[in-house]
């Protein structure tokens, strides 16, 4: 018989192991065995099976074998000869918030109606009613996965430490409203945040981390542990046993704002009402209005002469550009003139003008440094894409209804290529704000707005107070 590895066929046997081209693996033939080619017919071989396996002493014990459907050493991604991977189980969502169709092709929810996610791309899902067997597209953020904690109303899925403490705090919640949050610094844990009150700070907001046990459960105190979330949270529903105070509602939250329809980048006109004018600019006016009649929109639009189309259109490019939570969104605009920007619509305005009203008087000084924090947060992701915005400053900072802070107004914001930038000659500053290398010599880098950044500062723990007040400047 010769070794293991000699052949015992004559010549006129001719070996015939399928082979692919593209990796160089054997293909899984249909019938299971080796196949061999004898004077041009097919026949069985007698000596080797198809279905071998390895000794139990061999090195490839355990491993998969290019019989048995995956090559060794193949490429990682598979490859055409080998079977197509197990189909993935389906996305079920169900929906947290009712939604009416607004375009063609959209799909109309309704709260607690299941659904089976068919696409993800965007912020558009297509997805089929498992109620009404349709599909459409569906806006993401109105959906929840089943059987996951999201549908839950006291759970709040990436959302940070800072910005739970700030829907805890917002109006509407009250002693004890409380919310369960993924961890930042421990992946797979949870983090319970109460708000409370203390004779020091008043209302403030109060940190538990939720352990998890071997065996699945959870516990804050190990003297009681849980076999689930919704254990826990019912638990302290009734006994605070430890915890600043017994949970009471779970944190008020709004109904999101569904998504810009998508590829709507030029619209026209007509699917824009103005309905309020918030204010006037250099460059043009601020108008509250609705775009095709149901989504409030800001509506910024040019003075005719004040600068060129192209100039505008190059604001509008820059803001579509930078999205960020900390930065008003752009939607769309109008490219005939009188050209509009359509943006996201705050509802307290400028924080300049918001910190005079009597609402804003009242804000504490942990809450002012909130503000103060969020406009960090916008100014250092602008730096981070090499932008500078040169023109910071309260009356950009817009303030929605539960007091989030946006920057806006990219008006003068250029890209810079070189660590700084040189305005054009004749170019308007806001002298108050503006860093002195810069109204001296025209440069603007990253220090200038950290410049402006200071004097929004001021302006922000006086209450809206004009910078350097009863001074003159040329």
């Amino acid at each position: 018989m010769g070794c293991c590895c000699s052949s015992d066929y004559d010549e006129d046997w001719i070996e015939n192991i399928d082979i692919c081209e593209h990796c160089n693996y054997p293909i899984d033939p249909d019938s299971k065995r080796q196949r061999l080619i004898h004077n041009g017919s097919e026949v069985q071989d007698p000596l080797v099976s198809y279905e071998a396996t390895t000794p139990p002493c061999s090195p490839l014990q355990g491993k998969v074998q290019p019989w048995q459907g995956v090559a060794v050493g193949a490429p990682s991604g598979g490859c055409c000869h080998l079977a197509p991977p197990l189909a993935l189980p389906d996305k079920l969502v169900v929906a947290l918030y009712n939604y009416e169709p607004k375009h063609d092709g959209d799909l109309e929810l309704r709260k607690g109606e299941k659904l089976r996610i068919l696409e993800e791309s965007g912020e558009w899902w297509k997805a089929q009613s498992l109620t009404t067997g349709q599909e459409g597209l569906i806006p993401y953020n109105f959906v929840a996965v089943v059987n996951s904690l999201e549908p839950e109303p006291w759970f709040f899925k990436n959302i940070s430490r800072k910005d739970a403490e700030r829907q805890l705090l917002a109006s509407g919640n009250t002693h004890g409203s409380f919310l369960i949050r993924e961890s930042e610094t421990s992946k797979g844990s949870y983090s319970l945040s109460v708000r409370d009150f203390d004779q020091t700070q008043g209302e403030t907001v109060k940190h538990y981390k939720i352990r998890n046990m071997d065996n699945g459960g959870y516990y804050i105190s190990p003297r009681v542990t849980f076999s689930s979330l919704h254990e826990l949270v019912e638990y302290y529903t009734r006994s605070s046993d430890g915890l600043c105070t017994r949970l009471g509602k779970p944190c008020r939250t709004q109904k999101p704002q569904k998504p810009w329809w998508q590829d709507e980048w030029e619209v026209p006109r007509e699917s824009l009402k103005l309905v309020e004018k918030l204010g006037a600019g250099q460059f043009g006016e601020v108008w509250m209005g609705f775009y095709n009649g149901h989504t409030k929109v800001a509506v910024k639009s040019l003075k005719q002469g004040s600068m060129s189309p192209s100039a505008f259109l190059a604001e509008a490019n820059l803001m579509k550009n930078l999205q960020h939570p900390r930065l008003v969104r752009l939607y769309a605009v109008v490219t005939k003139e009188p050209i509009y920007i359509i943006t996201e619509y705050m509802e307290k305005g400028s924080l300049v003008d918001f910190l005079k009203t009597s609402e804003g008087v009242k804000l504490s000084i942990y809450k002012l440094l909130d503000m103060s924090a969020q406009a960090t947060e916008g100014m250092a992701f602008i730096e981070a894409k090499n932008y500078i915005h040169r023109d910071l400053r309260a009356a950009n900072i817009l303030v929605s209804e539960d007091l989030c802070c946006k920057i806006a107004d990219f008006g003068l914001a250029r890209l810079i290529e070189d660590n700084e930038y040189t305005a054009r000659e004749g170019a308007k500053f806001p002298i108050k704000w503006t860093a002195p290398e810069a109204i001296n010599y025209g440069t603007f880098t990253i220090k200038s707005d950290v410049w402006s950044f200071g004097i929004l500062l001021t302006e922000i723990v006086t209450y809206g107070r004009i910078p350097y007040p009863g001074q003159a400047f040329p």
